[in-house]
């Protein structure tokens, strides 16, 4: 049978990413993040280019300029993004049109309510990411930095928010700061 070896925590780590007496930091971070997304989908579920008659139009402008990037002396876009944008993207317009506009509200939703915080900080980053890939900057960086922050403390980035009761009755475990003082096996490498 094979040994495991676990890793544990810094004091550190410990303050910064499970410790509820930062939980106010982390609402401040998680509501400026949350915040963000929730208006810049809102625009988009109310406007017909995005969402309704006309789906798909905005996205399809945003991504043939990503396209116009792909190419010159310095490419903005690379060559590999340019052609997920130009097969997969484009032809999917309308689909990818209400994924960006319904996708950027729910995440900024469940940040606000600080439910499923972590998945929900990952899909706003992941959303970051491909706004970066498609060569745009505006306050994608920074949303990525702090989505990235907000994924990192999942465990208590919630806690004051739905997180705090939705998370222990799926199965994470929550003590009540002692120190654990049961008897641990030596890792064997």
């Amino acid at each position: 049978m094979a040994s495991t070896t676990v890793v544990h925590e810094t004091a550190l780590s410990r303050l910064l990413f499970a410790d509820t007496r930062l939980s106010l930091l982390w609402l401040a971070l998680r509501l400026y993040v949350g915040w963000a997304w929730l208006q810049s989908g809102w625009h988009k579920v109310g406007d017909p280019a995005w969402v309704g008659a006309n789906a798909g139009q905005a996205v399809t402008g945003f991504l043939r300029g990503a396209l116009g990037k792909a190419s010159g002396e310095t490419p903005q876009v690379s060559g590999w993004y340019a052609w997920f944008i130009e097969n997969v993207a484009l032809p999917n317009a309308p689909v990818f049109s209400y994924l960006v506009a319904f996708g950027e509200v729910a995440v900024g939703v469940a940040l606000i309510l600080g439910l499923f915080t972590g998945i929900a900080a990952f899909m706003g980053g992941l959303m970051n990411a491909n706004y970066l890939l498609a060569g745009t900057l505006s306050t994608n960086p920074l949303l990525f930095i702090l989505a990235t922050w907000l994924v990192l403390g999942w465990r208590v980035a919630g806690w004051l928010g739905l997180d705090r009761w939705v998370l222990p009755r799926l199965g994470v475990q929550v003590s009540d700061g002692a120190p654990d003082t049961s008897p641990r096996e030596p890792s064997q490498t």
